[in-house]
């Protein structure tokens, strides 16, 4: 159970442990058995640790105690630190928790219920994204004599044309690259255990064929795709490449190809979005092919607004 739950989690606040009985084994199998991604796993941990621990500090004797009027203050002044959608998330990590400990009778009610977070509208991504030359400058910048520059390439031009989400291109094994029909296909493992498929564009054929055939990786499909480098040799090892790892090679890429822009992992998924849109295509159809369940979602992505938005400043002529 250790190696499941975060590190944090092991150690039992104060406050579950002084209410006894099965609130402790509860507690634990909130996250053991209800959460199955680790990044919600851990934030949700956080959440519900530090807020345990400022009830035990203002004087909560057991989880039985807390009341809304705790929830309500500590969700007041986490608003004075963090932005809301962290905070709609932090209390809707203690709201589950405690929906989970009436389930399991240990406390009657859950004193978040009345509760209500921080007021939040996202009409349009944060997200930096690329101009289509900037896109295609920064691929062909990269140095494909090695396997190192064949694995980046491939990995960015799978984020630009299938829409991938980072997490979901470094799940992916060897065998996730298949053909069907004489094209080039992709097995995407989504969140929530959703799996999404994905015909290549013809860009992004030439670039996966070319890492497979380059990098020898054919004869390992159950192998991770995107593999870290040896440190020294120069070769794939056969280590999944990390979130942090593919963050820092895209920065220094973009770097490199003297691109300005703070890019991240998550631009080349809005820069093909946009891009794919600004050439015809639907907002349905772009939904369809992110794998996101809701239109409202594709058009935080779509950023063609930005170059309406250019147009009118430059037309203050002082």
């Amino acid at each position: 159970m250790n190696q499941l739950l975060p590190r944090n989690t092991v150690a039992l606040p104060a406050l579950v442990t002084a209410t006894g009985g099965r609130a402790g084994i509860r507690f634990l199998e909130f996250f053991a058995s209800t959460i199955r991604n680790p990044h919600t796993r851990r934030a949700y941990s956080r959440a519900t640790h530090e807020f345990l621990a400022w009830c035990t500090e203002h004087g909560v004797q057991s989880l039985c105690d807390v009341q809304p009027l705790h929830v309500a203050t500590w969700i007041e002044l986490q608003t004075k630190t963090h932005a809301a959608p962290t905070v709609k998330q932090r209390l809707a990590a203690v709201r589950q928790l405690f929906n989970w400990l009436v389930t399991g009778q240990i406390v009657p009610v859950n004193p978040t219920a009345s509760v209500r977070g921080p007021s939040h509208s996202v009409k349009r991504g944060k997200t930096p994204v690329l101009a289509p030359e900037e896109a295609r400058a920064l691929i062909d910048s990269i140095d494909v004599s090695k396997p190192a520059g064949l694995r980046d390439r491939a990995l960015i031009g799978m984020m630009v044309y299938s829409f991938a989400r980072v997490g979901a291109a470094l799940a992916m094994k060897v065998e996730d690259v298949y053909v069907q029909n004489r094209r080039l296909w992709l097995r995407l493992h989504e969140k929530g255990g959703k799996r999404h498929e994905m015909p290549c564009h013809h860009n992004l054929e030439e670039y996966l064929t070319a890492y497979l055939d380059g990098a020898g990786l054919r004869g390992d499909p159950k192998g991770p795709l995107f593999r870290t480098i040896g440190r020294g040799t120069g070769r794939l090892t056969t280590t999944p490449l990390t979130q942090p790892d593919a963050y820092m090679m895209i920065r220094r890429r973009a770097k490199a190809a003297g691109i300005a822009t703070l890019v991240g992992n998550h631009s080349f998924r809005a820069t093909g979005i946009t891009a794919y849109l600004k050439n015809g295509g639907t907002i349905e159809k772009a939904a369809a092919m992110a794998n996101h369940s809701s239109t409202r979602t594709t058009q935080l992505y779509d950023r063609r607004s930005d170059e309406v938005t250019l147009d009118e400043v430059e037309r203050v002529l002082i």
